[in-house]
């Protein structure tokens, strides 16, 4: 999980940006999230709910929340102030996101957060950019996530085979995910057949898997909100035709120059350019329809855009995906994805998965 040490720290560094005069309230999950360590599972029956943070211009923090809330043990903030919602046994003392509504009066009245506030603007502009520049106690929560992420690719890899169904993968994957965490989680994404151009990609289905199909295994796993995201593409029964090989040859090559330019101070341009080379030198190009790649923490995807007419410049701190990848009909649809965490110096590659057709 994240530190306390590293949310205080956040909270600190955002309010010598903002200087703010008053107490600040927060009630954007992620920020929720990035500041306290509140996270909230979205597969339970607390997914659409959450706290409200206040963090004083001293720093002093507190987190008001309904007394049914999960995930409040593990925040790190300076003070918790449960509110009574429903026992279980009396009906709901009010409903239960309007509950909230007192500790907002009480701390000036304002969400600067929520989108109407005039400072909403600003308080986005900052904690996005922060967001870019991942702190040590992130990077080792995407790390595990990502750990977590190569488990199930390799059980992929190993048991993906015709005449199971899209349904079946997922599940087992998601067992070897859980497995791998020790726990139970999120894991979502991609695990479709792509035929070419009219499917890139989707959740699984009943499908039943044929041999010669390119089986698109592009997934996520959360782990306490932080997230991996990476790709391989099977050739269902392990045969692929040389058409279908020769996809995966130059997308290595494209997620191999892609890589090469990783550094803070390169332009996501460059990057992008980088790629599209590679499959415009096998005459390819305009069979790479997705975008590059994307920035990857506590939502998905993120800044910076690795794509074909992007603004952005990497900078050090940031977590990218780089997934090239060609859609062609009658051959099939391919897409593989490393993720890397940018420095001063290159990137280190984060997701350690076999990428390869069988």
């Amino acid at each position: 999980m994240l530190t306390a040490d590293g949310c205080r720290a956040r909270r600190q560094r955002f309010l010598d940006r903002l200087k703010p005069a008053h107490a600040v309230v927060l009630a954007d999950p992620l920020h929720l999230r990035y500041f306290a360590n509140l996270y909230v599972d979205g597969i339970s029956n607390s997914a659409d709910f959450g706290g409200v943070l206040v963090i004083q211009p001293d720093g002093k923090s507190a987190l008001y929340h309904d007394n049914k809330l999960p995930g409040v043990g593990a925040a790190f903030v300076d003070e918790k102030k449960p509110l009574p919602w429903y026992t279980g046994q009396e009906p709901e003392t009010a409903g239960r996101r309007i509950l909230l509504r007192t500790a907002v009066q009480e701390n000036g009245g304002r969400v600067h957060d929520c989108i109407c506030d005039p400072l909403s603007p600003q308080v986005y502009s900052i904690i996005g950019d922060m967001r870019r520049r991942k702190d040590a106690d992130e990077v080792a929560l995407l790390k595990r996530a990502m750990r977590a992420c190569d488990a199930g690719h390799a059980w992929g890899r190993a048991n993906i085979k015709p005449g199971m169904t899209e349904l079946e993968a997922y599940a087992g994957v998601a067992n070897a995910v859980y497995a791998a965490l020790g726990q139970f989680t999120t894991v979502y994404g991609d695990f479709t057949v792509s035929p070419g151009s009219k499917k890139r990609g989707g959740p699984p289905t009943p499908h039943v898997l044929e041999a010669g199909e390119f089986f698109i295994l592009d997934y996520s796993v959360i782990v306490q909100g932080y997230r991996s995201d990476f790709t391989n593409t099977l050739c269902v029964g392990g045969k692929p035709t040389a058409d279908q090989q020769r996809l995966m040859n130059l997308s290595l090559g494209a997620i191999a120059a892609g890589a090469k330019e990783l550094k803070a101070g390169v332009t996501c341009q460059q990057v992008y350019d980088a790629m599209r080379a590679v499959f415009a030198a096998g005459g390819m190009a305009d069979y790479f329809t997705t975008h590059g790649g994307h920035g990857l923490g506590i939502s998905h995807p993120e800044p910076p855009y690795i794509v074909r007419h992007s603004t952005e410049t990497l900078v050090s701190g940031d977590v990218v995906t780089l997934e090239p990848g060609l859609y062609v009909d009658g051959v099939g649809g391919l897409r593989i994805e490393h993720n890397y965490l940018v420095t001063d110096t290159g990137s280190e590659q984060l997701s350690n998965h076999t990428i390869a057709l069988g």
